[in-house]
């Protein structure tokens, strides 16, 4: 790969990635470290890298920076302590993308990231299982499973009310 073909990279999916790790992550600092992380990787391998397979390799890098993020932040993760009495139970107003939110994060994160990659950005099986080392077949399997998963919580009223 080029300095030129990693430019044009950049300018055409840089927007795509952030996006999705976005979506994963809802952390805006927190997606863009992994996507610049993805693509300075991208730089530093640019000689073994085929342009046209750019998007993959992209995604791919993005998608594995992401999972390891995911890991080392629930690792890390602190649990304040609160008594009982200054606990506040908070039901927020029925809300459609507080609704889909909460759906999709109580999948794993590979259903999530095949959902949000198939559904979201309108990516193909094929390309989906470069992305996350798949098969075409595993893609619809578990990308079944996942929207199964999804609307049998999204039935529920009081999942909605």
């Amino acid at each position: 790969m080029t300095e030129h073909e990693y430019n044009e990279c950049v300018t055409t999916y840089a927007d795509n990635v952030y996006r999705f790790i976005l979506k994963n992550l809802r952390h805006e600092e927190d997606a863009r470290d992994v996507v610049q992380t993805a693509f300075e990787k991208m730089w530093r391998n640019r000689e073994n890298v085929d342009a046209q397979k750019c998007k993959s390799y992209l995604f791919t890098v993005a998608y594995h920076q992401m999972i390891d993020h995911i890991r080392k932040v629930k690792r890390i993760q602190l649990r304040e302590d609160f008594s009982e009495e200054t606990r506040i139970e908070n039901k927020p107003v029925s809300n459609l993308k507080k609704i889909l939110d909460e759906a999709l994060s109580r999948l794993s994160e590979t259903q999530k990231s095949l959902v949000l990659l198939k559904d979201y950005e309108g990516y193909s099986y094929e390309e989906i299982g470069e992305i996350m080392n798949l098969n075409a077949s595993q893609v619809k399997v578990y990308l079944h499973r996942a929207r199964v998963q999804l609307k049998s919580y999204l039935v529920k009223i009081e999942n909605v009310i």
